[in-house]
């Protein structure tokens, strides 16, 4: 029998990992990772990159070097995870070139203070692409209003962009907008459209945690019959806008010049609530051209217990927007809790990335 990874590959599921540390790298986990649980790309965050190098000995020797260069820390910390990253696409190489460019991806952020800024968002982005040095480098750049400008500019380059921090349905259709709109100008500036792919990252276990603390402050057994079942809906409506919006007339004439569609990607897939099954954000959200970036720990759920039942997402759209209908009808505003998550997952970032700094400075003062 095949693998429950190998299973979910087979609905059209790209299994990327969320995570990325040089130990990772070093010790051979990514390389066996993709060998036996399918894994076909990385996306990375301050977050991530935060938890590395604070635990990481392996960074030791360079932060070293950077230290008698009389690097400062910032400079320092792209140094380091730039150079992570370019580790990790060489890794990908031959699964970049199996897919044709879809998968294989690696994926670094812009810095998260930049978010509301969309010029130096599109500088970063850029020095970012060439310091990584890697076809199969993806920029990742929040899907604040600021960063759809940024989104537009950065793909017409003809880099590819993983858009992150998606939580509304709204914002995703401005981010399919900006793709669009990005593939148009990519194809005035000369650049080859089939080299272009892009992502649009939609969180879901944070939806989940925000709607059910609600509803349980209502307490109705109606409102408690609706726990745990926001994220799912939101994400699966998320799926029907993006069957719909590259159905369109736009985003067909694109394709027949080489484009691709930009895939939608599930993450924050790790469940926060204990009660809930450990694979709910994947075995519910499997469907064709979808992304779901997992943690290790979901990774290995999914692998050793994933019940994988083919397309679990078509066919589902008039139950999801029956959910959240019930959820609205007790007052609950979907908006609302969508508007708060972005900006706390801008400001959950900023403090990740203000760690790194920490984490960083603390070391080169130390080799100095």
């Amino acid at each position: 029998m095949t693998s429950p990874t190998q299973q979910l590959s087979d609905v059209g599921v790209s299994i990327w990992l969320d995570d990325l540390s040089r130990d990772r790298i070093e010790s051979g986990s990514l390389e066996s990772l993709i060998a036996t649980r399918n894994v076909v790309g990385v996306t990375t965050n301050p977050t991530i990159f935060a938890s590395a190098l604070a635990t990481g000995k392996t960074y030791a020797p360079q932060l070293a070097k950077l230290a008698a260069q009389g690097a400062s820390v910032t400079e320092a910390v792209f140094a380091a995870t730039c150079d992570d990253v370019s580790a990790a696409c060489d890794i990908f190489r031959t699964v970049y070139y199996a897919t044709d460019g879809r998968d294989g991806r690696v994926s670094i952020e812009v810095e998260p203070t930049l978010a509301f800024d969309a010029g130096a968002t599109i500088v970063q982005a850029k020095e970012l692409f060439a310091r990584v040095g890697r076809d199969n480098v993806m920029i990742k750049i929040p899907a604040t209003l600021e960063g759809l400008e940024a989104i537009t500019a950065v793909l017409g380059e003809g880099i590819s962009v993983n858009v992150t921090l998606i939580f509304s349905l709204e914002r995703y259709a401005q981010v399919i907008d900006a793709y669009l709109a990005g593939l148009e100008l990519a194809r005035t500036n000369g650049h080859n459209l089939a080299t272009i792919h892009s992502v649009a990252s939609f969180f879901v276990s944070r939806v989940d945690t925000e709607i059910d603390r609600r509803l349980v402050a209502e307490g109705s057994e109606a409102a408690l019959a609706l726990k745990s079942a926001a994220g799912v809906a939101n994400a699966r409506l998320a799926y029907e806008l993006f069957e719909q919006s590259f159905a369109t007339d736009r985003a067909q004439a694109l394709i027949a010049t080489g484009a691709h569609r930009q895939r939608p990607l599930w993450a924050s897939t790790g469940v926060k609530d204990p009660t809930l099954p450990d694979t709910l954000y994947v075995t519910e959200l499997a469907a064709p051209a979808t992304v779901n970036t997992m943690p290790e720990k979901t990774l290995e759920a999914t692998f050793d217990h994933g019940p994988i039942h083919g397309n679990a997402v078509s066919g589902t759209f008039d139950d999801a927007r029956g959910t959240i209908a019930a959820i609205e009808a007790l007052g609950i505003s979907l908006s609302e809790v969508t508007n708060l998550l972005e900006r706390e997952g801008v400001d959950k970032f900023i403090v990740s990335w203000n760690e790194l700094l920490d984490i960083v400075t603390a070391a080169l003062e130390s080799a100095r």
